[in-house]
């Protein structure tokens, strides 16, 4: 039942490129990256209803920390609502981890990177915490002039798996996978 028309609300946000809508940032990924590889899509997916009611479901539902079980077993587990890894699949799907360090110089896979974390990031800025010390983590290898490996694997309760493991395979090229899946896959 409508009772009066609404005229001091702006109309529901979506539909929207957030890349065209910056042309600073733009012209930057113009002029640093070969291509813009799938920024665009990201961007026009960051402006859409599905990521916002993600970004509204995984920021009132906060992640619950599981000490014990019913009976008494040590758990140690977080439940993460599903719309948080919602997010980081996309955010992971779309190279906002590690990936840029396995790309050749030049290709302007860092700056990609770079612009696609930014614009996600304005969908809710929590799940990509992990996201980005995967990134940061990168490098690390590298840096020592060794094999050097780190993993770690999250299961929650609500069925899913999220696996990180960045290293080097001989010292000298960087490794690294993220998968995030329903555990029974």
């Amino acid at each position: 039942m409508t009772t009066h028309e609404v005229r001091n609300q702006p109309p529901p946000f979506g539909g929207y490129d957030l890349l065209a809508g910056d042309p600073v940032l733009a012209g930057a990924l113009d002029r640093w990256s070969p291509s813009p590889g799938d920024v665009t899509d990201l961007a026009r997916l960051a402006a859409t209803p599905d990521p916002a009611r993600w970004a509204d479901q995984a920021d009132t539902y906060p992640p619950v920390l599981r000490t014990h079980d019913a009976v008494g077993n040590r758990l140690d587990e977080v439940d993460y609502h599903p719309a948080y890894h919602a997010l980081m699949t996309v955010a992971v799907g779309h190279g906002l981890g590690a990936e840029p360090w396995l790309a050749n110089a030049g290709t302007g896979a860092h700056v990609r990177r770079a612009t696609g974390f930014y614009l996600w990031s304005q969908v809710e800025n929590a799940h990509l915490c992990p996201v980005s010390m995967t990134y940061a983590a990168g490098p690390a290898p590298a840096a020592y002039g060794r094999a050097l490996r780190y993993a770690c694997l999250v299961e929650t309760s609500a069925g899913i798996r999220a696996y990180y493991e960045t290293g080097t395979d001989d010292g000298s090229h960087h490794l690294v996978t993220a998968l995030i899946e329903p555990r029974d896959a």
